[in-house]
């Protein structure tokens, strides 16, 4: 059926691209149109204004050819190859215009305002919008973050050159036309075991010994930049100093003075270290583990040493013991009283084993019966 007119409704929250012959010839407002079209020549496009950014495949194309037709309509931005831009709508950030893109933005129902920013000049992001960034899908692939912690330090790389080193806080740096990196370094106190060691004493007695070392990074810069890794560095450097401190010692010599095996150990890190930005507060051997007849060996020595201590001790207690009794008996030999004295203390401690007892003839009796001294001469 023959139609010769073009009847276009277009809603508050629309706007119409009309289209004659396949070419853009004029955006409508809301309204209800009703359009001459006897040849059938006309086509229309609706957009929901609503979603602020106009998502058209031909939209660079409309800036470039048709950009007085949209000009009361869309706001259009295209930017250069080392610019970003943010797009406010009020105060609030809305999305992020990569270098080289194009924008077309609708000006209705709130325009919308785009702040340029040189990325070649301009490398961190300011920190006021560096949280609504990252919220942005948009800014995934031009934006590198990094969050510094209070014992960390962060060093900046650009395209693999060290520019600076970042103090705690949150960091985001356009990584859009340049590689960006941010390592991120622990300067806290650290431990380090090296277990289960078996080592030749200089007198070829085999040991197992498990170390531990306590160190940290002092000096990032020099630490990152000489090592590639600290951790492994260091466990080779104990391992190295512990096999030779422990070569060059007998095993008397360990367990004699475990100290100085500590300390050598510890000089011979540092000084393996020196200028590597890693300090090495202390290192001990936490474990000396013996083979199973040496430990019998070890036992059966420490047997034999406590018991002559032992049989020491008892020998000089009973000399003791031995000139106790003749100084005694020295004090005792002119003075009779005494002498009675420790007669009646003999009497007392042999009563109190007693239970009953029957006194003849006295007291003197008695003592007379229980002790018999030879008579002097």
């Amino acid at each position: 059926m023959y139609r010769p007119w073009k009847y276009i409704e277009v809603a508050d929250h629309e706007r119409a691209f009309l289209f004659q012959r396949r070419r853009l010839v004029q955006v409508l407002g809301p309204g209800d149109y009703r359009l001459s079209d006897p040849f059938g020549r006309l086509s229309f496009t609706l957009f929901d204004i609503s979603r602020r950014e106009l998502n058209h495949p031909l939209g660079k194309l409309l800036l470039t050819t048709h950009a007085a037709l949209i000009a009361p309509h869309l706001a259009a931005y295209q930017l250069g190859d080392h610019e970003v831009g943010l797009v406010f709508q009020g105060a609030n950030l809305i999305d992020l215009i990569p270098p080289g893109g194009v924008r077309l933005y609708w000006l209705a129902p709130e325009p919308v305002r785009v702040e340029t920013i040189d990325i070649s000049e301009q490398l961190q992001v300011p920190p006021q919008w560096l949280v609504q960034l990252r919220a942005l899908p948009a800014a995934t692939c031009v934006l590198t973050s990094a969050e510094v912690e209070a014992h960390q330090v962060g060093l900046l790389y650009v395209n693999g050159e060290l520019r600076d080193q970042l103090a705690p806080g949150s960091y985001g740096f356009w990584s859009a036309r340049q590689r960006v990196a941010v390592r991120v370094v622990d300067t806290r106190w650290q431990t380090m075991e090296v277990n289960g060691q078996e080592i030749l004493t200089r007198d070829r007695v085999g040991l197992r010994l498990n170390l531990l070392a306590i160190y940290r990074i002092d000096d990032v810069v020099a630490a990152v930049q000489q090592v590639a890794s600290v951790a492994d560095l260091l466990y080779r450097e104990l391992q190295l100093e512990l096999r030779e401190a422990v070569a060059t010692r007998t095993l008397d010599e360990l367990l004699a003075d475990k100290d100085s095996l500590d300390q050598g150990i510890q000089a011979g890190v540092v000084r393996r270290l020196a200028g590597m930005g890693v300090v090495v507060r202390s290192v001990g051997v936490r474990d000396v583990i013996l083979p199973g007849e040496m430990r019998g060996i070890l036992n059966q020595v420490v047997e034999a040493e406590k018991a002559a201590e032992a049989n020491l001790i008892r020998r000089r207690e009973e000399t003791a013991a031995t000139r106790s009794l003749h100084n005694t008996a020295k004090m005792m030999e002119g003075n009779p009283t005494l002498m009675r004295l420790k007669e009646l203390e003999v009497l007392e401690r042999v009563t109190e084993r007693i239970g009953q007892l029957t006194v003849h003839s006295g007291l003197e009796g008695v003592l007379k019966d229980l002790v018999r001294l030879p008579s002097l001469p």
